[in-house]
């Protein structure tokens, strides 16, 4: 796992400090271990808005944030009490995860829709030619095999009408669609960006046959909750206050400057994501969860057989420390 420098954290609270008039040293902070997968992305967006802007220290949290090479191994670290909590989770894996017994639970939902998008060769130009042909997405019972089902069932397709191949990174599958190998591929941005730009036909927007299936969510480990749960609302609260910021468009310019700093990235790439991102509208606003969607990702699980039907989806939450919206969107 990788552990991005404490030193950065630092001069985020002092520049914060200086922002909000509290002197330094004037109350510590409540220091929380995050994980998330891979480094500083776009769907990271509002944690590294709230370490830019100072939003963590002005609640009192130190965020220690930690990387791993997977969602899986974030899960594993976080079960195990290494993390207290996780961020853009994909939330498949945390259901899966509690349904075999792992001691987190789900407090916040971030990506409220998908934002993949399904990219083919030039030559094809709509979904109903993709009969016959070979579509790459994450895996036999990945949730992006979900997706791919929503959106092809109301173009007309089948079971067998097409064949999968499967690989867990968008990066792969964007490899596998350059090199000829498939037809299509089911794409997040920026890969989704850069394949339209070399000439691949975006054949549909996912979110466009999937509102109701959030993406990804906070995660919390029970027994860390259970003893620091004021410590998880300070968190949760600044988080909240990084997406209103971001969801403003008056700081586009700011927003994007923060990522490119953070990540490294491509400014054109980070651009096209921000206004992408605003346009489906990703982030969820509210820091509340819709019972009803985590109903929808739970039915979508037991249609491919990952879950009983008669699983429980409070099971998921954790009251006091969850807060719960039960009207869909």
């Amino acid at each position: 796992m990788l552990r991005r420098h404490r030193r950065a954290l630092v001069v985020a609270g002092l520049l914060s400090c200086a922002v909000f008039g509290v002197a330094p040293g004037a109350r510590a902070a409540d220091s929380i271990t995050v994980g998330a997968v891979g480094s500083a992305s776009a769907a990271l967006w509002p944690v590294d808005i709230g370490l830019a802007k100072g939003f963590f220290t002005a609640e009192g949290v130190a965020v220690d944030l930690v990387f791993a090479p997977s969602n899986a191994g974030v899960l594993q670290q976080l079960a195990a009490g290494s993390l207290n909590m996780s961020i853009t989770s994909g939330l498949v894996d945390p259901i899966r995860a509690i349904n075999q017994g792992a001691p987190v639970a789900i407090v916040r939902i971030e990506g409220q829709v998908p934002p993949y998008a399904l990219l083919a060769k030039p030559a094809i130009k709509s979904i109903k030619e993709l009969n016959g042909k070979t579509i790459i997405v994450g895996g036999a019972k990945d949730i992006t095999r979900t997706y791919l089902d929503r959106m092809m069932s109301p173009n007309g397709f089948r079971a067998g009408d097409y064949d999968m191949v499967y690989a867990g990174a968008t990066s792969a599958r964007f490899a596998a669609l350059q090199s000829g190998a498939v037809d299509a591929a089911i794409l997040t941005p920026p890969f989704s960006f850069r394949a339209e730009d070399a000439g691949y036909t975006n054949l549909g927007l996912v979110v466009d046959y999937a509102k109701d299936l959030p993406f990804s969510g906070t995660v919390i480990n029970r027994s860390w909750a259970a003893g620091h749960k004021a410590v998880a609302q300070k968190f949760l609260a600044a988080y909240t206050k990084c997406i209103l910021w971001f969801n403003d468009s008056k700081n586009r310019d700011e927003a994007i400057k923060i990522l490119v700093d953070a990540s490294h990235g491509n400014s054109k790439d980070i651009a096209t994501s921000y206004d992408f991102f605003r346009k489906i509208n990703f982030f969820e606003p509210t820091g509340k969860v819709s019972k009803a969607q985590l109903e929808n990702i739970v039915k979508a699980l037991e249609d491919i057989g990952d879950l009983d039907r008669s699983f429980d989806v409070n099971r998921l939450v954790m009251p006091g420390v969850t807060e719960l919206a039960n009207a869909k969107r």
